[in-house]
């Protein structure tokens, strides 16, 4: 009896423990669940959610709140904010915490002084609780990483590593010789209805002295193209062959004028059932009233094809008088050549200049122009050097001091050797300061400007800048002079107006590409994208306007596109893959295995 008791106590105590057993199981079980990672920290909100470069700053808010529950009630909860990167971080202190009846509120605006090392760093929160001092956090969070700064990429003439040397500065030149502009010229040479054997005619030998003269000035030949015409005559014939013979048979009488030439720069075409060059010769065409001639070109103009342009064109009043005039000027060979001049001094002349260089006397029988003709003809700076430092001893003139700054600034973008560049740079700016005094002109301006952009005192730059504008009109050298004011612009936050100094016919892809990261910030996509297009066009190896269309695609949810232009600006610049790796841009691409496999980089 007294066993039995005993079995039914143990029965009842095992079935006791079992019960506590389970019910602290689901205790510990529901607390695993009430206490997920980041319970503190699970409100806060950064705001914009990206950290963005405005102006000079990063600007940007962080709040939230901290629960207050009756058994999980914070012991002196503190929260803090750090911005770190792998070799920098600035510590951002303790946000005030303001206690209500269910939580703590937070809230706090920053604003901090860009610095470089910001670019890639991660902004980090963290809780605290506790009395003991420099405890670790509780929880932590990243709110952001890096920072959205494409106006930082903006190009002012620096030398970066796998990146063509951008030419900087402005030399003043006599105007004796312009190297950089190429002449263009057209010839025609005639043939007899139907023909397409070249003939010697007094005509066509006048015309071969004329190519003969310009190729005498103009040795450079970048081009030639020869294109044989078709004339709409009957005794043309129906033969499309006729007019690329005719290109043939021009390029033989041309002989040694072509035979030097690269193959790649020697063109050949021809044109039949076209009206391009009747329209040509009609512009200069009196035998007709301008009305009549009015009534051609609409016609001449339209979209219909050659076979029902010709129809109308008979129907017109007048036209038979143009057709016998201006036809059998359409048997022809067109030849366009396009060279630059010639470079340099005669013999004799560059013998003086050898002289006149070596000599400590004085001695000099060159005029100034011949000086600034052989210093403009030589691509080497140290040359150029050497002359416009004789010709600050033999001329008073702001040309040779300014110009001898320009060598200067260009030979700093040829070391990477900072001590290096900044003594090139001072020495540039006290003979641009000579130039001024002697002179006031806008080059030496634009100078002193490019100088300060490069040693980072940007507003200084801008006001050399603005005032070398406001003194000539001169549209060559306000483009390049508002191209740079542009650049200074972006970096000054005044993305509007620096739209506006881009009006220019650019040539220079990094103009281009500064003209579309204007628009970008502005949220113009439209316009950025026709500048990123222009200045791959410019210069499929610089790189940077596909990154540019990159950026455009990845804002618009293109990643496949994004992945594609980033592909090719890595390709092209090596330098674009670290940016593209730490670009808040492409946060998302990056979450793909396809921007790792598709971007990879040797």
């Amino acid at each position: 009896m007294r066993l039995n008791s005993i079995n039914q106590f143990n029965i009842r105590m095992f079935k006791l423990l079992l019960i506590l057993f389970l019910v602290s199981g689901d205790f510990l079980f529901a607390s695993s669940i009430i206490m997920p990672e980041n319970k503190f920290l699970k409100d806060v909100e950064l705001i914009p959610y990206k950290l963005k470069l405005e102006g000079d700053s990063i600007r940007f808010t962080v709040k939230g709140s901290i629960p207050i529950e009756s058994i999980l009630t914070p012991k002196n909860p503190k929260v803090s904010l750090k911005f770190r990167a792998e070799q920098n971080q600035l510590d951002l202190g303790e946000i005030e915490l303001k206690r209500n009846v269910a939580n703590y509120e937070y809230e706090k605006k920053f604003a901090l002084k860009f610095e470089s090392w910001m670019a890639g760093a991660s902004l980090e929160v963290s809780f605290f609780q506790g009395k003991k001092e420099g405890s670790q956090a509780q929880e932590m969070q990243i709110l952001a990483k890096g920072v959205i700064a494409p106006q930082l990429m903006v190009k002012l003439g620096e030398v970066y590593p796998d990146e063509p040397i951008p030419l900087v500065g402005l030399f003043i030149t006599t105007g004796s010789r312009v190297k950089e502009i190429a002449r263009k010229e057209e010839f025609a040479l005639m043939f007899d209805p139907g023909d397409s054997e070249y003939k010697s005619s007094i005509a066509n030998q006048e015309t071969l002295k004329r190519i003969d003269a310009f190729l005498e000035a103009n040795p450079e030949v970048q081009e030639i193209k020869i294109t044989g015409i078709q004339s709409p005559e009957v005794s043309e014939g129906k033969n499309s062959t006729l007019g690329m013979t005719r290109a043939q048979s021009v390029k033989k009488a041309l002989g040694p004028r072509v035979n030097s030439i690269p193959e790649a720069s020697l063109k050949m075409d021809s044109r039949w059932n076209d009206w391009f060059d009747l329209r040509l010769l009609l512009r200069d065409y009196k035998g007709i009233s301008t009305n009549r001639k009015d009534e051609l070109y609409a016609i001449l103009m339209n979209q219909e094809t050659y076979l029902e342009q010709s129809e109308r064109l008979k129907k017109v009043p007048g036209f038979s008088q143009v057709a016998q005039d201006l036809f059998p000027k359409l048997r022809v060979a067109k030849v366009e050549i396009t060279a630059k001049p010639r470079a340099g001094l005669n013999m004799q002349q560059s013998m003086k200049l050898k002289e006149a260089l070596s000599n400590t006397n004085g001695k000099n029988e060159l005029s100034f122009g011949e000086w600034s003709l052989a210093a403009e003809a030589t691509q080497s700076l140290e040359e150029k050097a050497a002359i416009y430092s004789k010709m600050t001893e033999l001329f008073r003139s702001p040309l040779p001091y300014n110009n001898m700054a320009v060598v200067r600034i260009r030979q700093a973008q040829r070391t990477l050797d900072q001590g290096s560049k900044e003594v090139l740079w001072e020495e540039a700016l006290r003979l641009l300061v000579q130039a001024y005094r002697i002179e006031p002109t806008p080059h030496s301006l634009h100078n002193q400007g490019q100088i300060l952009a490069f040693q980072g005192d940007f507003w200084g730059a801008y006001k050399k800048l603005s005032d070398a504008s406001a003194m000539t009109l001169n549209p060559d050298f306000l483009q390049h002079n508002e191209a740079l004011r542009g650049a200074l612009d972006i970096l000054r936050g005044d993305y509007k107006l620096a739209t506006l100094r881009f009006e220019y016919s650019f040539t220079d892809p990094k103009d281009f590409f500064n003209k579309g990261l204007a628009y970008f910030m502005i949220g113009d996509y439209a316009n950025a994208t026709m500048a990123f297009e222009e200045s791959v066009v410019q210069d499929r190896e610089f790189g940077y306007g596909y990154y540019g269309l990159a950026m455009i695609a990845a804002i618009g949810g293109q990643s496949e596109v994004a992945l594609i232009h980033l592909k090719k600006a890595i390709s092209a610049n090596r330098q674009l893959a670290e940016r593209s790796y730490q670009d808040p841009l492409f946060e998302e691409l990056r979450k793909s295995q396809e921007f790792f496999t598709e971007i990879a980089v040797d």
